[in-house]
C-alpha cells in the first residue's frame, strides 16, 4: 500500500498529540529552580559550617553530584524528570543522573564489564571535552597572556 507524503504527514498530525509547551516550561523552570535553590542552601550551609567561599562550591558540587546519584538510585529522579524535563537535566543532578542511569541498565551484565564500563559511556566524552578544553584554555594564557 504506497501512502503520499501529504497523506503521510496528515496522518501523524492527527495521531501525534500536541505537547503543552505552556505547562511543560513551567515545570522546566520551576523544578530546575527549585534544585538550584536548593544547591544554594546547601552551598550557604556549608560556608556555616566553617568552609572558604571556594571549597564550600567544591563541597555542594559533590553533595548534588550524591544527591542525584542517591535519587537515581532509588528511582526517584526519574519520576522528578518524567514532570520537570529539561528542569532536571541542566543541573549538576543531571550529570550525575546520566552517568549512574547508564550504570544501572547494565548491571546484569556484571559490576566491571557492566556497571563500570557503561558508566564511562556518558562521562567519558565529557571528561574529554572539559580536559581538552582546560587545556587549550591553559595553552591561550600562557601563550597570549593573561
Amino acid at each position: 500500500m504506497a501512502i503520499d507524503r501529504q497523506n503521510y504527514r496528515t496522518y501523524v498530525e492527527k495521531k501525534s498529540p500536541n505537547s503543552p509547551l505552556f505547562r511543560n516550561l513551567l515545570c522546566a523552570f520551576l523544578i530546575g529552580g527549585a534544585i538550584c535553590t536548593i544547591g544554594q542552601g546547601i552551598c550557604d550551609l556549608w560556608k556555616l559550617a566553617g568552609l572558604p567561599d571556594l571549597d564550600a562550591s567544591a563541597a555542594t558540587s559533590a553533595t548534588l553530584i550524591f544527591i542525584g546519584a542517591l535519587l537515581t538510585g532509588l528511582n526517584i529522579y526519574d519520576n522528578i524528570a518524567r514532570v520537570a524535563g529539561a528542569g532536571t537535566i541542566v543541573p549538576i543532578t543531571g550529570f550525575a543522573n546520566s552517568i549512574v542511569s547508564a550504570a544501572l541498565e547494565y548491571k546484569s551484565e556484571g559490576f566491571v564489564l557492566g556497571m563500570s564500563a557503561k558508566m564511562f559511556t556518558i562521562a567519558g566524552p565529557v571528561l574529554v571535552f572539559g580536559i581538552s578544553g582546560s587545556v587549550i584554555y591553559g595553552l591561550i594564557l600562557v601563550l597570549f597572556g593573561g
